[in-house]
């Protein structure tokens, strides 16, 4: 049985609602950086799926230039600085965002073997910096906004 089989019951509606509200695209992190990159000029897919890993999207895709682009949930992803670890069934979400961690580190070693640069990068990073991170995986000079 998986993770998601077995998932815990929240502890009432409202937690259940908040869960249940979770984006899972076009997140704020997500469309933000989007709209900086597009106002460089820079034109990309948005939600393509990993080849050969079914379920499995980038959020952001250069496919001439075979980049992928994940903006990542401090939460989600276990962020080192902002991730926070869940008191209520705390074995069940340690479980979880480790197994996302692994989900996160297998895609990108499947993309990297089929000749992809893979971009991560944190949703507290300024779009300052995530920007420059996919303008160096496209081997572009920094460009103004």
């Amino acid at each position: 049985m998986g993770l998601d089989e077995q998932r815990p019951v929240p502890l009432d509606d409202v937690v259940r609602l908040q869960m249940e509200a979770q984006r899972r695209s076009n997140t704020k992190p997500e469309l933000i950086l989007r709209r900086a990159l597009h106002r460089l000029g820079l034109r990309f897919r948005v939600g393509l799926s990993v080849p050969g890993l079914p379920r499995r999207t980038m959020d952001i895709a250069f496919t001439r230039q075979r980049v992928a682009v994940f903006v990542d949930g401090c939460f989600w992803h276990g962020c080192p600085v902002h991730g926070v670890a869940p008191k209520n069934n705390a074995e069940w979400w340690a479980q979880k965002l480790s197994a996302n961690k692994l989900r996160d580190d297998d895609t990108t070693q499947h993309l990297q073997a089929s000749d992809w640069r893979v971009v991560r990068v944190w949703e507290h990073q300024p779009v300052d910096e995530q920007v420059r991170a996919v303008l160096q995986a496209l081997r572009l000079p920094e460009l103004r906004s």
